[in-house]
This record gives C-alpha cells, structure tokens and sequence, in this order.
C-alpha cells in the first residue's frame, strides 16, 4: 500500500494540532488548562514531573519534541520539516549536529550524507564517495566533514526513508542543509512572530569521532548558545547527546539544560569504549548510575524500551522502574521515538500487515504516557498532541 491521502496532514489537521499546542503552552484554548485543574495544576518541578501539568521552565508536559522536526510529512533536519512542526504546535524542536570541512555545524542525523542528499547524483563529488570507520562501523558514502559548507550548501534534501514515506519525497529537493545557527535565527524569528521562545532540543552527534579529527563540537555549539542568548540555565533549549563525556563536556561551556541520551541495555557508549570505561547503558539506568549522570546533567533521553520493555514478539511487557528512579534523583525523562506506521510500532499496536500503514499510534502514546514520563520524541507531532490531550482530558 502507497501512503494514500490521509496520510499527510491536512490544513485541518494542521490547524487543529497548532491550537492544541497553544493551549498546552497556556496561550489560548481552555481544555488543556481545564485538563491539568483536574489533574492539579502545574507541578512546577525541574527535573521529574509526573505526567501532568508544566515541567522545567514552566514547559508543558508530557512534551511533545518534534524529532528531526515534522519528518513523518517531511525530509527530516530541513528548515520545512521544522516549520511543519512548529505550526502544528510541537512544544520542542529537534536538531542534530555534525560538522562541515570548515567548522560549521550544520543539521543532519548523521555525517553520511548518502541517504539525506542529492549527493550521490553529483558528479562533481563522485570522488568524494570514501569509506570510514565512524564509532566502531564501517560506513561507505559522502560526509560532511569532507565538504565545505559552500559545497555542502549547492546539495539539496532528500528523504531518507523514501520507500516507507513515499509523500515525503515530494519534497526532494526543496531545501537546503541548513547549519545550526541558520536554524537559531529561524527560531529568534518564529518566537518574536508568536511572543514565546522556540525550544530547541539539540545533539551533539559522535562526538569523540569528531574532535578525533580536529572537529570538535562543543566549542563552537556553546560559542553559537552564546552569542544568541540560550547559555543560561533557564534558556529554551536542550543539549543532549549519547555520549555522556559531551554533556559534561558542555557543563563547563555553559549553563542550559542537558540530557544523556541512552541506547539499549546492552550497549555502551561510545566514548565510554574509547576511554577503556566498562559500564554499559544498563549500569547508567540503576540509581547508581542515575545519580552519577544527575551530577551534570538534568534528564536522561533513553529509548522506549527501556521504560517498556517489548518481548520477543514485539508486545509490551512490564513497565520497568526507569521513570520513578530517574525522579527520584531529579532527572527527566524524554524518551525516543514514536512513529505513527506499523514498522515502528509494538506489536500490540500494529494494525494490517502493511508495515508501512498507520497503526494504532495513540494507543501506544496512551501506555508510555502512563508511566510517567516528561515527554517524548515523535516524527508526527500533530499525532502526539492529540494523544497527549486525550491523556491530560482523562
């Protein structure tokens, strides 16, 4: 099945997830805020709310980030993606960071361009075509350290999952890569044009890799948080990233809010490998480890599975004990990634055989919401608002 007319969101739909998002953030609409009465009001914690109410710096929670932007309608990590987002009321927007040639820190999930560009139907860099070693896994294609952001800005976006979003690729070609402080004017422009900050959630991506070759990250983000005005501690902005060396690398650069993202239970961080460091993510998520990681940063991003645990046909299992022993130690939780189609789904929720269809997404929302969490990350934001509204409405 082609992704048919329901799939992207409609000016309807649009309209109705941005007045969603306005009501959340207590501009407009009673529901939302009738919804939290109910519930008792905000909680006005910073660091571990209970579902309901606002979290750090009056945010509304659970939130809904906007991963990569709106990239369930749009090429992910482009100026149209995140606009999408923004306008139908995403409460954060999401970047990732990797390096050009020449130090400019530009949005892309990964420094391999093969798959987010037209770049490999660019004979001009048909010998930039190399293979690498990033992190442990060998990769062959394009990568942004290889080209200067003058180059790097005569590509354009693509979709990076055409055959699973085939709408999407509507839009190849339409925008550039943009670099991070592009997107920093994008959001000073959007919150003056709406009287609110524009959250932005953003990655330092392979870091250790990066400064490996002369490219560090964290310098020039915290020059950039800097110089428009999102160093402080109550800046409208997340630094986040995998490695938790970065994160304490940024809390001696500057004082916004940080998150430890963690992977499976089984992995270990990057730097953690390079650095000879044992633990793996399953030693972070015990007290121990949480306290350790509540030392410098302020949340923790650990994929879903390791709120919910899923069993080997894919289904839910028992909720584990992450949300209440990350508030227990002051820590938030913004938890990745909701997809609306089956492929992305628990089993539990996948409706048809078609993995590329819709299935039940707002059932899903329904549980993790349940256990507690901050927020989450989701590639369809207007699907998450609703779902948090109907949770908040209960």
């Amino acid at each position: 099945m082609t992704q048919g007319a329901d799939r992207t969101p409609g000016r309807r739909a649009v309209l109705g997830a941005a007045v969603l998002g306005s009501a959340a953030l207590g501009i407009g609409g009673a529901t939302a805020a009738h919804a939290e009465e109910r519930h008792g009001g905000p909680s006005g914690h910073t660091g571990g709310g209970h579902g309901h109410g606002s979290g750090l710096h009056g945010l509304p929670t659970p939130t809904v980030i906007a991963h990569r932007g709106a990239s369930g309608y749009r090429p992910e990590h482009t100026l149209g993606s995140y606009q999408l987002a923004l306008d139908m009321g995403a409460h954060i927007v999401e970047q990732d960071l990797v390096p050009t040639k020449d130090g400019h820190l530009v949005c892309r999930h990964e420094n391999d361009i093969t798959g987010t560009t037209d770049v490999s139907t660019r004979p001009e860099f048909a010998s930039r075509r190399t293979t690498k070693s990033v992190d442990g896994t060998s990769l062959t294609g394009w990568f942004t350290e290889d080209f200067t952001l003058a180059e790097l800005k005569t590509l354009r976006a693509t979709e990076r999952i055409p055959a699973t979003r085939q709408e999407n690729t509507l839009y190849d070609g339409r925008w550039t890569v943009p670099t991070f402080e592009e997107v920093l004017r994008w959001a000073e422009q959007e919150g003056r044009r709406r009287g609110r900050p524009v959250w932005l959630h953003v990655e330092t991506k392979h870091p250790t890799y990066f400064r490996g070759i002369g490219l560090g990250l964290e310098e020039p983000l915290a020059k950039l948080l800097r110089r428009y005005g999102r160093h402080r501690a109550n800046s409208p902005v997340f630094l986040q990233s995998f490695e938790p060396s970065s994160i304490e690398r940024l809390a001696k650069l500057v004082s916004s809010p940080r998150v430890v993202l963690l992977s499976g239970a089984a992995t270990r961080p990057w730097d953690f490998v390079q650095a000879g460091d044992p633990r793996t993510v399953a030693d972070l998520v015990t007290p121990e480890g949480l306290a350790w990681i509540a030392s410098y940063a302020q949340g923790i991003g650990p994929t879903l599975d390791l709120v919910v645990p899923r069993d080997a046909s894919g289904r839910l299992g028992t909720p584990t004990t992450l949300v209440r022993d990350a508030h227990a130690k002051g820590l938030l939780l913004h938890p990745y990634t909701m997809r609306n189609e089956n492929a992305f789904l628990p089993a539990d929720f996948r409706r048809g055989t078609d993995p590329n269809a819709y299935g039940d997404a707002f059932g899903a929302f329904k549980v993790y919401f349940e256990q507690g969490i901050d927020g989450i990350f989701t590639d369809n934001p207007d699907t998450g608002l609703l779902a948090r509204e109907d949770f908040l409405a209960r």
